[in-house]
């Protein structure tokens, strides 16, 4: 198929992970001579407001706008003082770049990795519906299309149904760079959900592996509300036994970790040979001391988890945490909706994977 005429507007917070994308997006197409993201330039007056500016052309050109809405090191003067940037102002500057494009593009894709609000996807009595009306918002500037990955509830997509909206999971991507830097994890495992909500997905890794999965009941105080959650109590396990295994856990997210390293230490305490712990955004909303501390315990072996969200080097660079690359996977989406191809093949991936994971056994 013939190539269209394309351009990334990469925000700041998506700065490094943008330019793997068009170095693979080079490589895939086999060019050497061309870029591909256009200049942009975010800026801040001193009482927090914004502006965007395109330096570059972008007239009748399919762009794609690419923003990290949870990267908290980007920051700006604020009354003279250092503030780092909130996803309501990542959000607020990917309407900025829309409104920036002046009806000029002929067509807009906004890719959000970690899609905006999407924790409030559901209403229950008089709250905020966040992930709904930011969608609606989308759609009304004029946005054509939306790209995100492991969406916490894929049926946001009824907000908009007449808006393409593609939801990936790295979940292959994942399980393939496992078998790559440690396949034994896969003998005698035992997948685990670490609440109903992450079911799904943890038997999608289950049916992969040929193993079996089990699940903690998280089981709340209704009776007070914590950051706007009822704490939990208690985590009770359901599932065939672990001892012996090795667990691997799976979940859409890891925010302040509390609950995942409840999890392993359950998992630990049943006779687990070894827990890994696998999740798409690693956001570590209350620092990383209680892994390290956790990690020194022998309370799990290894995190998985993904650069679709800013995570700092700190944190990367232990030598138990793998960061699993989605750059090329990214890129090769681009390219086909570039081309007006089908992007079936990327939503299913299962045999493909399914041979990785056998290869790593033998």
């Amino acid at each position: 198929m013939e190539k269209n005429d394309l351009a990334l507007l990469v925000l700041d917070g998506a700065k490094d992970f943008g330019e793997k994308v068009e170095e693979n997006l080079l490589k895939i197409r086999k060019e050497t001579d061309k870029k591909y993201i256009a200049k942009l330039t975010a800026s801040r007056f001193t009482n927090g407001e914004g502006k965007v500016v395109i330096d570059d052309s972008i007239r009748n050109k399919e762009i794609y706008i690419l923003c990290d809405v949870g990267n908290y090191s980007v920051t700006y003067k604020f009354h003279g003082k250092d503030h780092q940037m909130m996803p309501d102002e990542h959000f607020q500057d990917i309407k900025r770049v829309i409104s920036a494009t002046c009806g000029h593009a002929q067509k807009i894709t906004v890719i959000m990795p970690m899609l905006y609000q999407s924790r409030q996807h559901r209403r229950k009595g008089r709250e905020s519906l966040d992930a709904a009306v930011s969608l609606q918002e989308l759609e009304r500037l004029g946005v054509n299309s939306i790209i995100t990955f492991d969406a916490h509830d894929p049926n946001v997509i009824n907000a908009t149904p007449s808006l393409s909206f593609d939801n990936f999971y790295p979940s292959n991507t994942i399980i393939e760079q496992m078998a790559k830097n440690d396949p034994s994890v896969f003998e005698n495992s035992i997948v685990i959900s670490p609440d109903f909500g992450a079911m799904e997905r943890a038997r999608y890794y289950a049916e992969i592996l040929g193993c079996d999965v089990g699940v903690f009941y998280k089981r709340r105080d209704l009776s007070k509300v914590v950051n706007g959650k009822n704490p939990i109590v208690q985590h009770m396990y359901m599932g065939d036994d672990v001892n012996g295994k090795n667990a691997i856990i799976v979940d859409d997210m890891i925010a302040s970790g509390g609950s995942v390293i409840d999890v392993s230490t359950k998992l630990k305490e049943m006779g687990a040979k070894s827990v890994c712990i696998t999740a798409t955004f690693g956001l570590f909303t209350e620092g990383f001391d209680r892994f390290i501390e956790a990690k020194e315990k022998g309370l799990f072996d290894t995190i998985y988890t993904t650069n679709l969200t800013y995570i700092p080097e700190e944190i990367t660079s232990n030598p138990w945490f793998y960061t699993v690359d989605m750059s090329q996977f990214l890129a090769r989406v681009i390219d086909s909706m570039d081309k007006k191809e089908p992007l079936t093949k990327y939503f299913e991936r299962t045999k493909e994977t399914y041979k990785v994971v056998q290869r790593s056994k033998t």
